[in-house]
Parts: structure tokens; sequence; C-alpha cells
């Protein structure tokens, strides 16, 4: 049976991803570092390591004692806003805990493909006349988190280049879906559940003109999955729809799916002042390995609905089970 690896495997993208390739009747092994609730369904069906990606031993005991023969590296400080308050730390987890993986399985010496997953925010946003946004469009950088990704990218690269190790890179865009906490969707598909259990009167809201390339969760799974077995290594590979979807219309989207009457507030402190506001991805390179989405935009926002309405219901029946 073949062992897979994935760093981060609590995460939003490796508990799917985790969850997928138990389904093809893959061996799985994750590392955790805070908790394990989004894998908690799996139970035995996968083994997990509690692992600090800064701790150096530690990650190579767990590459030691799994030998991998595929490795997703997850395991990342993945936001913008801290960032900018902490860069140390941000550029420590993700520049020196993929320094310590690189490593660790280049002494192990089991010629595992390695995924490591970077970002499409080292490409910044661009104009009109410069889209859909290629692999080998130069990096743009615009915050501490995509500078650290660049070094990520830049970092993995040379270990094939100088030791030969199988890295195939990858620069997801945005990638969202049911379960994901924080990401504009999420937020919008979140407020609107709660105004339809009276638990707020409006929707605040941010810039709605910004174009955003979007993938579902469980399409995005399947293309990494596509890019381990035949990517090629060495490669850089996007991962987008290809389609720019203005902000403002995904949440009309939402609210024709509302019976609820949403009252939309815009709230000027949610506005980014940069004024970066396109970001469409190329996935040609993609396509030509057989990969192309399944999921609409409409059924992602959807099962977002969907899946905050199960949420929210669940925490009222604890909070009332407890103030009993």
């Amino acid at each position: 049976m073949r062992k897979c690896l994935i760093t981060g495997c609590n995460g939003f993208v490796g508990s799917y991803l985790a969850e997928f390739l138990i389904n093809r009747g893959i061996a799985v092994y994750g590392t955790v570092h805070r908790g394990r609730e989004r894998i908690a369904h799996l139970g035995d069906r996968i083994t997990t390591f509690e692992c600090e990606i800064l701790d150096k031993e530690r990650v190579e005991s767990v590459v030691s004692e799994v030998k991998p023969d595929l490795v997703f590296h997850l395991a990342a400080q993945s936001r913008v806003a801290p960032s900018w308050q902490d860069p140390e730390e941000t550029f420590r987890v993700n520049v020196l805990g993929t320094l310590y993986l690189l490593e660790a399985l280049r002494k192990i010496a089991t010629d595992p493909v390695v995924v490591v997953v970077c970002s499409a925010a080292e490409y910044g946003y661009r104009g009109e006349d410069e889209l859909p946004i290629k692999e080998s469009s130069e990096f743009r950088p615009s915050d501490p988190y995509a500078v650290s990704k660049v070094a990520q990218d830049l970092l993995a690269g040379l270990y094939w280049q100088t030791y030969g190790l199988r890295v195939i890179r990858v620069r997801p865009f945005n990638i969202t879906g049911p379960g994901i906490m924080g990401d504009v969707c999420s937020d919008f598909a979140r407020g609107i559940v709660e105004i339809e259990r009276g638990q707020r009167a409006a929707l605040n809201v941010g810039d709605l003109d910004s174009v955003r390339d979007i993938t579902d969760i469980r399409d995005a799974v399947e293309a990494l999955w596509m890019m381990a077995e035949r990517g090629k290594p060495g490669e850089v590979y996007n991962i987008c729809s290809g389609m720019g979807y203005r902000i403002g219309d995904l949440l009309d989207k939402l609210v024709r799916m509302s019976s609820a009457t949403v009252r939309v507030v815009q709230d000027n402190s949610k506005i980014r002042g940069s004024g970066q506001s396109v970001q469409i991805g190329d996935n040609k390179k993609l396509v030509e390995l057989g990969w192309e989405p399944q999921i609409s935009i409409e059924k992602t926002l959807s099962d977002m609905l969907d899946y905050w309405r199960k949420t929210c219901r669940h925490e009222e029946t604890i909070v009332g089970l407890l103030n009993r």
C-alpha cells in the first residue's frame, strides 16, 4: 500500500485531501499542531503525529518513521494579517518549516514525490492586460505572507535542482468550500445564515468590486492528486478555475439562495487600501494533465450556506444544553 504524509492535515485543505486519499486506498499519515477536529471523523483510518513544523528533530523523526512514497506539504502560516503583525513567525513557519521537511526527506532518501503547496499570492494582483496569470509570470508579492511563500517556492525548486528531490510546486488561487473559515464567501454565507436565524440585522461588507479566481475545495484536492500522479518534478502548476468572479456577484448569488431579506451595509473599515483588485489564473498546464473543475460556483455557495445552517444549529443546541 502506498504511504502518504500530509503536513498540516488538520487544516481546511489537508482534511479534505486526507479523506480523498483514504478513499483511494492510500495509507495516510498526517502531522497536526493544534488538535484534530477536522479529521476526527476519519478515526483510525488516518495515523497522526503531534508535530510542530519548526521542531526539526520531530519532523525528521516523523519522516523516518513513515518513509512516505508521497508528501503534501501544507503546514503553513497562511493568513495575511498575522504576517504583518508577526512577520518573523510567518517566515519561520513557511520557510524554515519547509527547509526542515525537505532536509528530512533528502536524508531519509526514499525518493518520494513531494508536492509543496505555495500560493498565488506570490504573483500579486494584475491589470487586465496581464491576465490570466501564468506560472511564468513574475513575482509581485505585496505582504510578508506572500514574500514568505516566494521564498518557500524558490527553496523547494532549489532542492529539485540541487538534490534531484522530486518536488512539484503548486500555486493555488482562492480555494473555498464548506468548512473554510475567514474567507469572503464563508463570511458572507455565515452572515446570511445569522440573518435567517434573527441573530444579526444586516450584513456588513467591504470591497465588492474585487475579482477573484475561485476553485471549490473538492476540485482542488482532485487537482493536487492529479499533479502528484502526473505532474513533472521540478515544474510549477497553478490551481485555479481560470474564471474571475466579482465579489459583489457572489454575494448576490448567496442572497438569492436565502429566503431571508438581507440588508447589505457598506463598511469602509473592511476595505483594504491597496487598490489591488484583480487576480485570475491560467490553468492550462493543469488542464493538460487531465483536470477540469466539476463543481459549479452555485453548488459551492449553496453547500457553504448549508454548512453554516447546520453549524449554527449545532452551536445553538450546545448553548441550549449548557444553559439548562
